[in-house]
């Protein structure tokens, strides 16, 4: 089917094409046009943020490491595994945060990063400290520890740190704020603690396990001393919350190629949008006049009623009844109301005893200037009924 555009709906339809190219091409250069760089601490990236290489170190160095790709919900049974949550991008839906529970009771480690990898832990006491965040700093060990023992000062970013509990062993703070920091006050910012089973460990940020930061001092022992350093035990990088999916149209709709979508759909809604309201009928809209058929009797009443010429109206009905009889009946237009009965009832079948009386009444209220409304309307409803009985009867002569 061919559309005919006009020349406005080309230029139109030209505009939003091009506006849809440029956000396009905007949204390609502000996202670094590849995932390979993405400001994210996956194991795809290869950007400052991003977390390649320390993926690639683990499997060099021996240790069973796998990509985790799917919901949490179908994390497997087998006790001998360490997810690893590295600053998940969303909030967990309820039946995800108890499947990660049910993989802590079986015997698993879960080693999360962030507020919203603490969102998905089953105790999370994170608060917020973007401020802090902005930049790196040292953090010192604050309780004895295997992982302590291996990296006592470990760098990081602290988006977050946590607050102060009893279930919870602080393994770092920040000294710089406070020289003071004992493991029941300051800001924590990697914490421990158990869940029946298996065990949480929460790191402010991600910034230990990133191509740039695992370069600092303290950092790469650190990250494997959590990670453990038994290298049968299998590590699950959870890649799935950062928009890597089984599914291609999951892994679209969580990045960037939605709003590609979403910008067609809006071009594709304008285009048909435009092409109906050019092709649909034409309806011309119902104009309103002012001298309708019930209007106009309603003013002329009204002016009857002003005025008080209730006998004007009579006088109108009496003289088109009398009109349509006289010439009918081949009449002079001067006869009188009982010559005009008298006729009706000699040529026409007509037995009706009461239509002289009506037109000797509408004669003698014709003139009358004080003639009542009711009395009035009664007159015309009297002439009304005469006419529609004569036109019943066809008006037939008698043979």
């Amino acid at each position: 089917m061919s559309l005919d555009l006009t020349p406005s709906d080309r230029r139109l339809l030209m505009t939003a094409a091009g506006v849809l190219l440029v956000l396009i091409a905007g949204s390609l250069v502000l996202t670094g046009g590849s995932d390979d760089t993405a400001d994210v601490p996956s194991t795809y990236s290869t950007g400052s943020r991003g977390a390649k290489a320390a993926y690639l170190l683990l499997q060099s160095s021996g240790y069973q490491v796998d990509r985790w790709e799917q919901p949490l919900n179908e994390l497997p049974d087998a006790g001998r595994l360490t997810l690893l949550l590295a600053e998940p991008d969303g909030a967990p839906s309820a039946d995800e945060r108890v499947a990660l529970r049910q993989f802590l009771e079986r015997g698993g480690r879960v080693i999360a990063t962030g507020m919203f990898g603490a969102s998905f832990l089953p105790e999370h006491d994170a608060l917020p400290d973007p401020l802090a965040g902005m930049t790196w700093k040292r953090m010192t060990s604050q309780s004895p520890s295997a992982i302590t023992r291996a990296a006592p000062e470990i760098t990081l970013a602290p988006q977050a740190h946590w607050k102060p509990g009893p279930y919870a062993v602080p393994l770092y703070g920040d000294d710089g704020r406070d020289r003071k920091l004992t493991a029941t006050s300051g800001r924590h910012t990697v914490v421990t603690y158990p869940v029946a089973g298996g065990d949480v460990i929460w790191w402010a940020s991600a910034t230990p396990l990133t191509n740039a930061g695992i370069q600092e001092t303290g950092n790469l022992e650190f990250f494997l001393a959590c990670v453990s350093a038994d290298r049968s035990r299998t590590i699950l990088w959870d890649e799935y919350w950062h928009g890597h999916r089984r599914s291609l149209a999951d892994s679209a709709m969580l990045g960037p190629v939605k709003w590609m979508f979403v910008q067609l759909g809006v071009l594709a809604l304008a285009v048909l949008l435009t092409y109906s309201r050019r092709s649909g009928p034409i309806v011309l809209p119902a104009a309103d006049r002012r001298l309708s058929p019930l209007e106009f009797v309603r003013t002329l009443g009204s002016l009857y009623e002003r005025a008080g010429a209730a006998s004007v109206a009579v006088d109108i009905s009496y003289q088109r009844l009398r009109y349509w009889l006289t010439r009918r009946l081949g009449m002079s237009g001067s006869a009188s109301a009982d010559e005009i009965d008298r006729a009706v009832r000699e040529r026409w079948s007509h037995a009706d005893p009461t239509l002289g009386d009506t037109l000797r009444a509408c004669e003698a209220a014709r003139n009358d200037v004080h003639l009542p409304a009711r009395q009035a309307l009664a007159l015309n409803q009297s002439l009304y009924e005469a006419a529609a009985k004569l036109e019943r009867l066809g008006l037939r002569r008698k043979e």
